[in-house]
């Protein structure tokens, strides 16, 4: 057993995995890779993987503990892990709603917005067809995109999720719950954010305002993290995280379907209406746990 103080475990950990990571990214480029597809979407995914890989050697090189309770994984299925499934949606129409009310932006059932921002990567008969389809079935899209996110939160999506998961809701979960639920939370929200950070400076989530998308998105992730722990606890297990993640990363575009102006820091669920979402979501998480002395283990 390794013994290290609880603050300098979780310090040297949070600094290997942020130079494992940032260095992935840069050896990527170092090499001749283009941020564009498909090397764009190969990285992304194997970035998403790196938390866990510095988990594992944390637990099994340095800790020499037994890897299935450090990381919080186990099978047993509660009603947790449904809530955790079905909470992204969830948010999603929130989201959806807040931002009807934001300055700029309106409803355009026909998805005038989204053809404006990807109708460019269409030929014209394909943007025609899809206009076409829109006009008879206008919701087609939702259900659609709401059935395939749903099933890819559960599947390929929870996997890559459970990337992240082990990293944030595994390791450091554990190690800093005991300064209390919220100050954990805000410290791994943070680190969460900044572990985004190359990715965002890239364009990913605010490719119109990189550099302040990186202080947006860690305020993000701050804001998601404390229901994500909760659920996590609730549920006693790190998949239920994968499975919350991989189905929010599936269903996050339902925010923005039917939506037409904003940019990036203001739509969407990674913009102010988003965040707006998880203020209320947090606020309410934050008066049952003290009214009602709701546990969190």
């Amino acid at each position: 057993m390794s013994h290290l103080p609880p603050l300098r475990r979780i310090r040297t950990f949070v600094l290997t995995l942020l130079a494992v990571s940032y260095l992935f990214v840069l050896l990527y480029f170092l090499f001749g890779g283009q941020w564009q597809m498909p090397g764009a979407l190969i990285v992304a995914v194997a970035y998403m993987f790196l938390p866990l890989l510095v988990s594992l050697v944390f637990v099994r090189f340095v800790h020499r503990e037994p890897l299935r309770p450090a990381l919080r994984m186990s099978f047993r299925f509660n009603r947790w892990w449904l809530v955790a499934w079905v909470f992204p949606p969830v948010y999603a129409l929130l989201t959806f709603f807040i931002n009807l009310v934001m300055p700029g932006v309106s409803f355009a059932p026909g998805m005038e917005g989204m053809l404006e921002r990807y109708g460019s990567s269409l030929t014209g008969e394909q943007l025609v067809a899809m206009q076409e389809q829109l006009a008879s079935s206008p919701w087609m899209p939702v259900i659609l995109g709401l059935l395939g996110g749903m099933v890819a939160g559960i599947t390929v999506n929870a996997i890559a999720a459970f990337g992240e998961e082990a990293g944030w809701r595994g390791y450091l979960l554990r190690h800093l719950l005991p300064l209390g639920f919220w100050r954990a939370s805000l410290i791994i929200g943070t680190v969460w954010g900044l572990w985004h950070a190359p990715l965002i400076l890239l364009g990913h989530n605010y490719p119109e305002h990189p550099f302040l998308g990186v202080f947006m998105m860690t305020l993000w992730t701050i804001l998601l993290t404390p229901v994500l722990n909760y659920i996590t606890l609730r549920a006693k297990s790190v998949f239920a995280a994968a499975i919350f993640h991989g189905t929010l990363n599936g269903t996050l575009g339902l925010s923005i379907l039917y939506l037409r102006g904003g940019s990036d820091l203001t739509a969407g669920a990674t913009g102010v209406a988003g965040m707006l979402a998880l203020g209320v979501m947090n606020l309410l998480l934050w008066h049952g746990m003290k009214k009602h002395h709701l546990p969190v283990v």
